[in-house]
C-alpha cells in the first residue's frame, strides 16, 4: 500500500470515528506566534488550550475519557489564527468547561473582560461575591484550561503588575500588545 493511500484511509478511519461518535476527545498542535499550542475538543466544546504539548493526550484521557484522536480543529486554529492577525476580538467557539462552581463563575466573568482591557484578581473576585479571595481567583487563571479564548492574560496584579502566566511572562506580554492594552514600562 502506498503512502498517499495510507494516509487516505488514515484520514476516512478518523473522520468514521468522529462521524460515529466514537471519540471522547479530539486534538491537535498547531504553531502560532506564542509557540506551539495544544488544542483539545469534546463534542460539546474547546476544553482546553495549552502552551506545553507533553502528555496532555493522556491527562485529556483522564478528565474527559480514553477514546482521544488527533484530529485537526479547524473551527479553533481559524479563530486563533484571526485573533493572532487582529482580525479577531472576541471568540465564538462553544466551550466545554469541567470545573469547580468557583472556577465556573471565575472563569465566566474573565470571559467578559474586554479585548485590549485590563482588570485584576480582586475585581474579579469582587465580582463573584468573594471580595477576598483574589489569590484563589490567582488559582483559577493559573489553571485556567482555555487560556487566550478565556483571557487570563488580561488579568494584573493590583498595582496593574504583570504577574505569572502559564504560558511565561513573555506570552502575557506579546498577547497584551497584540491587543494593544501594554503600557511601554511593563
Amino acid at each position: 500500500m502506498t503512502e498517499t493511500a495510507l494516509a487516505e484511509l488514515d484520514a476516512r478511519f478518523r473522520a468514521a470515528a468522529v462521524r460515529e461518535g466514537i471519540v471522547d476527545v479530539r486534538y491537535d498542535v498547531i504553531d502560532s506566534p506564542v509557540g506551539e499550542l495544544f488544542l483539545a475538543a469534546t463534542p460539546k466544546g474547546l476544553c482546553r488550550i495549552s502552551y506545553t504539548v507533553d502528555d496532555q493526550d493522556r491527562k485529556l484521557a483522564e478528565r474527559f475519557g480514553a477514546r482521544v484522536l488527533r484530529l485537526p480543529l479547524d473551527d479553533v486554529r481559524r479563530e486563533l489564527d484571526e485573533y493572532f492577525d487582529g482580525r479577531r476580538r472576541d471568540f465564538d467557539l462553544p466551550l466545554d468547561l469541567r470545573v469547580a462552581p468557583f472556577y465556573e463563575a471565575v472563569l465566566g466573568e474573565l470571559a467578559q473582560v474586554p479585548y485590549g482591557q485590563l482588570d485584576t484578581y480582586g475585581h474579579l473576585a469582587a465580582k463573584v461575591g468573594r471580595p477576598k479571595a483574589a489569590r484563589a481567583v490567582g488559582t483559577v487563571m493559573n489553571r485556567n484550561p482555555i487560556p487566550i479564548v478565556l483571557p487570563c492574560h488580561r488579568i494584573v496584579g493590583a498595582n496593574g503588575a504583570l504577574t505569572g502566566y502559564a504560558g511565561g511572562l513573555d506570552v502575557k506580554r506579546h498577547l497584551l500588545a497584540l491587543e494593544g492594552s501594554l503600557e511601554a514600562d511593563r
